[in-house]
């Protein structure tokens, strides 16, 4: 499969749930709005998402939150297979299932290592199952490679935006370390300036 062109306009078709822009999943509905610019074969983005995802998860829970997460295909080059940029399009499929949230932390619980091939689309898709997506329209998504512009976007995006690596994470705008001390205590004064 062809590598799909950069581009800095939104493609069609987009995943559900995703920001005015197109490029982010948000996930909850809070007035804070954090951004997180992940890879799914990165060890410092699933080191992340393990030791700050419970955090955030309360904070989108107890409405505090909004996250967006950007997911970017910056290591394609890792993986004989361009993995990356497959996962994050998978990732816009679960999006669309209403499961972004599950796929992710499944994707990082079986995150493969830098310089393998990665996961098949087939194995994508039956990761999938492990979040609750069990019908047929996502393994059909994810075979179609239906997210892989969608992805080449939001990495597309990112570079615009000057996001140089991931993890990247913003609160308001603002960078912040990618640690939940870090993003708590910038939540905590975004909150308080509302």
């Amino acid at each position: 499969m062809a590598a799909p062109t950069p581009q800095l306009r939104p493609p069609d078709p987009v995943p559900g749930h995703t920001d005015p822009e197109g490029n982010g999943v948000v996930v909850g509905d809070g007035p804070v709005v954090v951004d997180t610019y992940i890879d799914f074969l990165c060890p410092f983005c699933r080191r992340f998402a393990e030791e700050s995802g419970p955090t955030l998860d309360r904070l989108v829970d107890d409405r505090t939150i909004r996250v967006v997460h950007h997911p970017l295909g910056f290591l394609d080059d890792l993986s004989p297979n361009r993995y990356s940029s497959r996962a994050a399009a998978a990732s816009g499929c679960a999006a669309d299932g209403n499961r972004f949230r599950e796929y992710f932390e499944v994707l990082f619980a079986h995150q493969p290592a830098e310089g393998e091939p990665g996961h098949t689309d087939e194995e994508l898709a039956e990761l999938g199952r492990r979040a609750g997506l069990t019908g047929r329209e996502f393994a059909q998504k994810v075979l179609a490679g239906t997210y892989l512009d969608w992805t080449a976007y939001v990495t597309s995006s990112a570079l615009a935006r000057g996001v140089g690596g991931t993890p990247t994470v913003t609160v308001q705008g603002t960078a912040v370390p990618a640690e939940p001390r870090a993003v708590l205590a910038a939540v905590g004064r975004a909150a308080t300036r509302r």
